[in-house]
């Protein structure tokens, strides 16, 4: 697939790593010549340097046999224009990250496909959907939901209180009569490899497995595992950028009580204006004495959002010695994610990451709706939608020659999660989501073309 990224920043650099590692044939542009010096050294991708919004520049850029083009510059009108421009000049499809988050929101009604543009991301806005659903599945360190929770995927680390320590997956599943999730990805203390599980495949105390439930299937999940439920309500934000203030937004209009900290006065004053249903403190969030004022300790989550990712950790690990119950901490730094079972936060967030799961659907073959890579484990989720020309469509699942680095999780069925084992037969327009490891994706994908 040819693809054209426009902008070499901390997003555009990020998905050209990516869609490099899978021989994807990658051109990025931009202005900025040592950030394209950068990349053409790092990565196996080809440079052009120019203003996106030059048809010189795309023209230079084959353009006109492009199969993807993302925008992805800090500048929300480059990003708008250069999409434009590129669907008029042949490219099959467009992507532009707003900060905007209206213009999503009123997608349709604002006709951006009739202008060229096929797809709206926004990394902040995705940060905040990630953030509210991570406190909405408070127990669990990660999450995803397919369908509107029709499906949802939970991450957590077993402890020595799990009844299924000890225990093959398919006797775990005997201990409830009946199941709603099944476990599709382990990853065992001290091991950076991913295990697609089977039924003979031992839970470990330490393991790190990520889950996917139908609904009810969390509850169980507790269950089995010891976890308590606990309501998460009052919640202290540090930093007051964009993303923390989406954050604050839309977890304040969910019945949250948000105090948002920020260092800067002019942009705490601009917060309060902005955050009616939100308590802004204006501060600095590493003050550990402001943070016991502003009773840290009797918060049930901090979420660090300033843009240093050390300050956010350290934030985070001050408020679990404090007794908070829930940190999450958002980072830059990759490298980051494979301490997250050491380095005592919860859970780690990069927009970096979140954005690139939101465009990598685009280059799946099969007809791939929703797409999320699991946090620092080498697998990849995709829900594939059946249609009957497809290979597996019309046959049960025991009988389909599914490669053994995958397994299917669910499937969505008449807007239905169905935790879906052998016996149950695939049918057209189901939704079928699955877990495999990056050897197992091509197999993966010939069986929905």
């Amino acid at each position: 697939m040819k693809i054209i990224i426009a902008g070499a920043g901390e997003v555009g650099f990020h998905l050209a790593k990516l869609l490099s590692y899978e021989s994807q044939e990658i051109t990025l542009i931009d202005l900025d010549k040592e950030r394209l010096a950068y990349a053409e050294t790092h990565l196996d991708i080809k440079v052009v340097s120019g203003d996106i919004t030059s048809v010189s520049v795309l023209k230079a850029s084959n353009i006109a046999i492009t199969d993807l083009f993302i925008s992805v510059t800090s500048f929300e009108t480059s990003n708008i224009t250069s999409c434009v421009l590129a669907k008029q000049l042949g490219a099959k499809r467009t992507i532009a990250r707003i900060s905007n988050t209206e213009f999503i929101e009123n997608k349709a009604e604002l006709g951006f496909e009739a202008l060229g543009i096929d797809e709206l991301i926004s990394p902040e806005s995705l940060v905040a959907s990630e953030i509210e659903l991570i406190l909405n599945q408070s127990v669990f360190n990660d999450t995803y939901e397919f369908e509107d929770g029709a499906l949802t995927m939970l991450g957590l680390t077993l402890s020595s209180e799990a009844q299924i320590i000890d225990k093959p997956v398919k006797v775990a599943a005997e201990i409830l009569s009946d199941i709603h999730f099944i476990p599709i990805a382990i990853q065992r203390l001290g091991s950076r490899s991913t295990l697609i599980p089977r039924g003979d495949t031992k839970f470990k105390e330490g393991d790190r497995v990520v889950f996917m439930t139908s609904k009810g299937g969390d509850e169980e999940l507790c269950k089995l595992t010891g976890k308590q439920k606990t309501p998460i309500k009052n919640i202290m934000i540090l930093g007051g950028g964009q993303i923390g203030s989406n954050s604050a937004s839309e977890l304040a209009n969910t019945d949250f009580n948000v105090k948002i900290v920020e260092k800067s006065k002019e942009r705490a004053i601009e917060l309060a204006d902005q955050l009616s249903d939100a308590l802004v403190i204006n501060g600095d969030g590493r003050n550990i004495e402001l943070l016991e004022e502003e009773n840290l300790s009797e918060m049930d989550a901090l979420i660090s959002l300033t843009g240093n990712s050390e300050t956010n950790i350290m934030s985070c690990l001050v408020a679990k010695s404090k007794g908070v119950k829930k940190t999450i901490a958002l980072v830059e730094n990759m490298d980051y994610f494979a301490l997250t079972q050491s380095i005592g936060v919860d859970t780690l967030i990069n927009k970096k990451l979140l954005a690139a799961n939101s465009i990598f659907r685009y280059i799946r073959k099969g007809e791939v709706v929703a797409m999320t890579k699991l946090a620092n484990m080498e697998a990849e989720l995709l829900e594939f939608v059946v249609k009957e020309t497809s290979k597996i469509c019309g046959h049960f699942i025991k009988n389909i020659d599914f490669p053994r680095a995958a397994i299917i999780g669910g499937v969505i069925r008449s807007n239905e999660g169905i935790i879906a084992l052998g016996d149950f037969k695939i049918q057209a327009g189901d939704r079928v989501v699955v877990c495999c490891l990056p050897q197992s994706i091509k197999k993966v994908e010939s069986l929905f073309y």
